[in-house]
């Protein structure tokens, strides 16, 4: 049975960790090698953390010296990960138990490295907003207008982790690697199957439209190396697929 890497970044999000860990914990396909990134400087946090985690051997607590971000945090667990495949859950999201062994069958069925899935949208409390839909697949013509790809939904073979260093934005840094790997012509393969579920809560950096806006532009104009014409016109289309999609997950509930 392959080792599977999770990476999971701790900054702030003690009312939602304990269902996040225990989602993972809890996953029917047992050989995980769980890493906890603890990105904050809040002592009774640390040791809330630890408690959640102590009488599971599979995990590993690394505490930053400073608060660096969720990416310098992913960027970190990465590079000490062991397993053959790696995952992402941010910490105020959760996973249903069967979430990692469906994908690993189906990356293998498939002969795949880069896998994501369709996931539930839910409130603070738990309570389902809609759904949203995972393509077969993804390519660049179509990720470049429309970010469809939710971080803690994906699986990734080691083979890539390479191209998977995540750059120091508040939000959108998942977008940045997801164009590059598309750009290296590595197949972002979509599950049907809701296998995670994303909380929207009201602090959230991603929660913010403006971070968001401003984020969008940097990826395009500092990351893909657009125009500022250009970059300006994709962050309007970006937001435009982004407010479709809002109102259209409700019919898939």
């Amino acid at each position: 049975m392959d080792l599977v890497s999770i990476i999971i970044p701790y900054y702030r999000k003690k009312s939602f960790f304990k269902d996040a860990i225990n989602s993972v914990k809890s996953q029917t396909y047992r050989n995980l090698e769980i890493i906890v990134v603890f990105d904050d400087n809040n002592p009774d946090e640390y040791e809330f953390i630890k408690k959640n985690c102590i009488n599971d051997k599979r995990i590993k607590i690394i505490k930053n010296n400073k608060n660096k971000g969720a990416p310098y945090s992913r960027n970190l667990g990465i590079k000490i990960s062991k397993g053959k495949y790696i995952a992402f859950i941010d910490c105020d999201d959760k996973w249903k138990k069967n979430k990692i062994s469906t994908q690993i069958n189906f990356m293998k069925k498939k002969k795949i490295k880069f896998c994501f899935t369709s996931y539930n949208l839910i409130s603070e409390n738990g309570k389902t907003l809609g759904v949203m839909r995972a393509e077969n697949n993804i390519y660049y013509n179509d990720l470049i207008y429309s970010c469809d790809i939710g971080l803690s939904t994906v699986m990734l073979h080691k083979s890539i982790k390479k191209f998977c260093t995540f750059p120091q934005l508040k939000t959108k840094e998942d977008y940045v690697v997801w164009l590059r790997l598309s750009k290296k012509k590595i197949k972002l393969c979509g599950l049907k199957k809701v296998l995670s579920s994303w909380r929207k809560t009201k602090n959230s950096l991603s929660s913010s439209n403006f971070q968001k806006l401003i984020d969008a532009f940097r990826v395009y104009y500092n990351y893909e190396k657009v125009g500022a014409i250009r970059s300006t016109y994709l962050v309007i289309m970006l937001s435009l697929n982004a407010i479709k999609k809002n109102y259209s997950k409700i019919f898939h509930l």
